[in-house]
């Protein structure tokens, strides 16, 4: 990292899986952090005593002048916030945090002079390039080439960020893929399937797979980004496809049973609209969709040469990130604790 440091750190999204990680890397590099809290959050339990924490709403401006309280000439604002979802439909609540509360956060730290801001936003903003092909940073980013809800707003959210960094502002884009890896207390899709395969309840998985990243990885990527990142530059922090078989093999070489039957993408599929619907009217958390079908037969093929060259981004073996998450599931007795082989 370059010498030389900022005043405060700003973090949005500090509650989630990957802003709270963020929020204790910062802390343990002994930087000074503010975080923006929405009341009555059950996860700011787990936030650390030594942030200053700041309750406001994303997407309603006037409840973001205290975060943005104070000299912030010499600050650092990482937004992180929003939320991330399978589901087909683009409600108001997703529309309302992911684009309009960017812009809120954008237009604030504008009109407040923040030095530096890092604007996370997902691989899944990037129009996907055909099977086979490579896919590397972009600057054009249009709701209408991405499919899927959650696409569709960071798509739109990060061509106004890149609008407004064309007008000056020092702003960079992280492009994560999908995270994974310990502490994720809301237990994400990847982490909930490995959780019902360890516990042996787990009878059919699909054919399909993704960019799997370790979060941790990512949140040092961010980081560096906040020092070397270039204005109006974006940069994916991701690591390679690995396929779920891939995942639960690794977990079943580690002494958690046997693999599950993998049934073929397109009958998957077929099935995707009716678990959505299904979840949708049990009031359920989303686990099989369209989207979330699609996604796992989609060219996941992500470069992450420009962060390694320009942001010193590196990445941690899967086999790695999965022994650490089965440790930590393990302590929060989510999964039964077994002596772990090694692989």
């Amino acid at each position: 990292m370059v010498n030389r440091d900022y005043d405060i750190f700003l973090v949005t999204g500090a509650t989630g899986f990957l802003g709270s990680l963020l929020v204790s890397k910062l802390l343990f590099l002994e930087k000074k952090v503010r975080v923006l809290v929405l009341k009555g959050d059950p996860q700011e339990k787990n936030l650390s005593k030594n942030v200053e924490i700041v309750y406001g709403d994303v997407s309603k401006k006037e409840s973001l002048k205290e975060f943005f309280s104070g000299d912030l000439s010499n600050a650092c604002l990482i937004h992180s916030a929003g939320i991330i979802t399978i589901g087909s439909k683009i409600t108001s609540k997703l529309y309302n945090v992911n684009v309009s509360g960017t812009k809120n956060i954008i237009n604030m730290a504008v009109k407040h002079n923040v030095k530096k801001i890092i604007y996370v936003s997902s691989v899944h903003a990037i129009k996907e390039e055909k099977r086979g092909k490579v896919i590397k940073e972009t600057k054009i980013f249009k709701k209408s080439k991405v499919r899927g809800a959650y696409a569709k707003t960071k798509a739109e959210a990060t061509h106004y960020v890149l609008e407004q960094a064309k007008k000056g502002l020092n702003v960079s884009v992280v492009h994560p893929s999908g995270i994974i890896g310990p502490h994720d207390f809301q237990l994400g899709n990847i982490t909930s399937t490995i959780i019902r395969f360890c516990n042996r309840i787990l009878k059919y998985a699909v054919i399909g797979g993704y960019d799997f990243v370790d979060c941790r990885d990512v949140v040092d990527g961010i980081i560096s980004c906040s020092y070397n990142g270039k204005p109006n530059e974006t940069y994916i922090l991701c690591n390679k496809k690995y396929m779920i078989s891939d995942i639960l093999n690794i977990l079943s070489r580690m002494g958690y049973g046997k693999e599950p039957k993998y049934l073929p993408l397109w009958f998957v599929k077929i099935l995707s609209p009716f678990f959505e619907l299904s979840s949708i009217l049990k009031k359920r958390k989303l686990f099989l969709t369209p989207y979330s079908a699609y996604t796992l037969g989609a060219n996941s093929n992500f470069s992450h040469e420009k962060a390694n060259q320009e942001l010193s981004y590196a990445v941690r073996p899967i086999e790695k990130t999965l022994y650490d998450l089965v440790l930590w599931l393990q302590n929060q007795k989510l999964i039964p604790r077994i002596e772990l082989k090694k692989i």
